[in-house]
C-alpha cells in the first residue's frame, strides 16, 4: 500500500474518505470540530443524537457531508481522551484500516495522526500508523489455491500532519515505519510457512537473497562439516535426528565505521520441533513450525536496518536445524561437548533451543561484539509467566536491560525483566557432566537463561524469550513479527546516542 504525508485542512481534501476521531462521551476531536463548523454542525448533531458514543472500536461512516469535497467521512471511536495512550492508539488505527478496507474507499486521508497521545510527537504517530496499518492489512495466503480478496481494497493512505514544518520529520518517520513493517512482514511470512517448505536450507537461501539485495550485507553459511571442525557438538546433537542438514547462517551488516564493534543478534532457528525422543503431545504440535521465529526476527531486523541504512554494524547468527527423531537421534542421558568445551548432560531432548544457541553464542566471540542479544521461542514457562503480551528479558548487563525495556516501551513491542540470579544455577547441576540442559519445572524460563549465561561471560548479553509473543493461536493463528520492532528501535536508539 502507498503512504504519503501531507499538511492541509480537512474541508479541502478531495478524497474517497476522511478519517477523524470522536472521544467518549460523544465529543469530537479538534480536527473533527473544525470540519463540523464548516458543515454547519452536521457532525455534532449526529453525535448528540447517539449515532456514535465514541468508545474504542466504534465506527460511523457518513456519505455526502455538506460543504466537504470528500465522498465519505469515517468517524472512529477513540475512548476517553485522558486514557488515550500507545495501546489505544494502535487499536484505533487498526479499526480505521480494517473499516477502510471493507468499505471500498481505496484511498483515504487520515487525521488520527493529529490526536494528542501522551509523551509522543507527530513522527511517532506517523510511524505507528504505518506499522499498525500494515499489520492490519497483512494476510498469509500464498499457499491457498483460492485467495480471499476485497473487491476494492485500500491502496493509498495520506497521513495528515499539523503544519508544513512537520512534513520533513513526518516523511522520515514514514520511511522508518515502512522499513520496520517490511521487516515484520518478512518475519511473519517465514514463521507462517510450513516446515516442509521453511527448512534450514530455505532459511539459508533467504539470507543469501538478502545479501544479494543489500550491498552492505555479507552472508556466510556453515555446513555440517564446518560445524564438526568447530566442535559444535551441542548444536549437532540436535540435528542428528533429522534428514535435513543443519546450517549456521551469519549475516554481517556493515553500516558503521570499520572498527566499530558490532551488535550481534542470535536467533533460534528450529524449523520444526517435535521434541525429539522427549516427544511433544500431539495437540498443537503443528505450531512448532514457529520454533524458528527467533531466526526469522533476526532476518526481519536486518532487513529493517538495511532499508534505513542505519550507521551501525550488526551481525546476525542463525543456528538452523530440525529437532526430529530417528535411529541417530540424541537420547535422554547422552552427554555432548559444546564448542566452548563445556560438557552437557541432555536430560530432555525437547530443551533443544539452548543446545543450538550455546554454540552460536560461543561462535559470536569471534566478532568481538559490543553487545549480544539472543532471541528464542525457548520455554513454555515464559508463556505461563507473561502470556502473549510481553517477551521475557534476562541479561548480565543492567544498562542493556534498561535500553531494551525502553525500546520495547517506545515501539509497543514490550519486554519484561526476569531475574538471572546465581541461586538458580544450582538447578542445572549434573552428576556426570558440567551441567544438565534442564533445571526442573521451577523457574523454567530463568534456568534456561542461566544455562545460556554460562556461554556469555566474555560479553554483554541479553536473552529474549519470545515463546509467548512470536505467534498467536486460535482463530487468529499466525506469526506476529515480534520482536522486530523492539530490536530495530534498540538499534535506532544506539545510533541516536552516538550522534548526540
Amino acid at each position: 500500500m502507498e503512504f504519503t504525508v501531507k499538511s492541509g485542512d480537512p474541508e479541502k481534501q478531495r478524497t474517497a474518505c476522511i478519517v477523524m476521531g470522536v472521544f467518549e462521551p460523544r465529543r469530537l476531536s479538534p480536527v473533527a470540530e473544525k470540519l463540523d463548523d464548516i458543515t454547519g454542525g452536521y457532525l455534532s448533531k449526529l453525535i448528540r443524537r447517539g449515532d456514535l458514543e465514541g468508545k474504542i472500536g466504534q465506527t460511523l461512516l457518513l456519505h455526502d457531508v455538506p460543504n466537504t469535497l470528500c465522498d465519505r467521512i469515517l468517524l472512529i471511536g477513540c475512548g476517553r481522551e485522558r486514557d488515550l495512550g500507545d495501546t489505544q492508539y494502535r487499536k484505533i488505527v487498526s479499526t480505521a484500516i480494517n473499516t477502510l478496507n471493507e468499505i471500498g474507499a481505496m484511498e483515504a486521508v487520515c487525521y488520527l495522526t493529529e490526536l494528542h497521545i501522551k509523551q509522543h510527537d507527530v513522527p511517532w504517530k506517523v510511524r505507528q500508523t504505518v506499522e499498525a496499518a500494515q499489520n492490519a492489512l497483512y494476510r498469509f495466503d500464498q499457499l491457498k489455491s483460492k485467495k480471499d480478496t476485497e473487491r476494492r481494497p485500500l491502496r493509498k493512505l495520506v497521513l495528515s500532519v499539523p503544519s508544513r514544518r512537520d512534513l520533513t520529520e513526518g516523511e522520515r518517520a514514514l520511511e522508518v515505519g515502512l522499513a520496520i513493517a517490511t521487516g515484520v512482514t518478512l518475519t511473519k511470512d517465514l514463521g507462517n510457512l510450513p516446515a516442509n517448505i521453511c527448512t534450514p536450507t530455505y532459511l539459508a537461501e533467504q539470507a543469501k537473497d538478502m545479501g544479494k539485495r543489500y550491498k552492505n550485507i555479507k552472508v556466510d553459511v556453515l555446513e555440517t562439516a564446518d560445524m564438526e571442525k568447530l566442535k559444535m557438538g551441542s548444536l549437532l546433537s540436535v540435528s542428528r535426528g533429522s534428514d535435513q542438514p543443519p546450517k549456521l547462517i551469519t549475516l554481517e551488516y556493515s553500516g558503521g565505521k570499520k572498527h566499530d564493534k558490532p551488535v550481534v543478534l542470535v536467533g533460534k532457528g528450529v524449523t520444526f520441533d517435535s521434541g525429539g525422543i522427549s516427544i511433544k503431545p500431539a495437540d498443537k504440535m503443528d505450531e512448532m513450525k514457529y520454533d524458528m521465529c527467533g531466526a526469522a526476527s533476526v532476518l526481519g531486523t536486518l532487513s529493517a536496518v538495511a532499508e534505513m541504512k542505519l550507521p551501525i554494524n550488526v551481525v546476525g547468527i542463525i543456528p538452523a536445524t530440525e529437532n526430529l527423531l530417528n535411529g541417530q537421534a540424541t537420547k535422554p542421558g547422552d552427554i555432548v561437548t559444546s564448542m566452548s568445551g563445556q560438557t552437557i548432560e541432555i536430560l530432555n531432548t525437547d530443551a533443544e533451543g539452548r543446545l543450538i544457541l550455546c554454540d552460536a553464542l560461543t561462535y559470536a566471540e569471534r566478532y568481538e561484539p559490543d553487545t549480544v542479544i539472543d532471541i528464542a521461542t525457548l520455554t513454555g514457562a515464559c508463556v505461563i509467566a507473561l502470556g502473549k503480551h510481553a517477551s521475557g528479558l534476562l541479561s548480565n548487563h543492567s544498562p542493556l536491560t534498561h535500553d531494551l525495556l525502553n525500546a520495547g516501551k517506545s515501539s509497543g513491542d514490550r519486554a519484561w525483566e526476569l531475574p538471572l540470579w546465581d541461586e538458580y544455577q544450582d538447578q542445572l547441576k549434573s552428576n556426570f557432566a558440567d551441567m544438565s540442559n534442564v533445571g526442573g519445572r521451577e523457574g523454567g524460563t530463568i534456568t534456561a537463561a542461566c544455562f545460556l549465561a554460562r556461554f556469555t561471560k566474555k560479553f554483554h548479553w541479553a536473552h529474549l524469550d519470545i515463546a509467548g509473543t512470536a505467534w498467536l493461536s486460535g482463530d487468529k493463528k499466525g506469526a506476529t513479527g515480534r520482536p522486530v520492532p523492539l530490536l530495530t528501535q534498540y538499534l535506532m536508539d544506539r545510533c541516536a546516542e552516538k550522534q548526540v
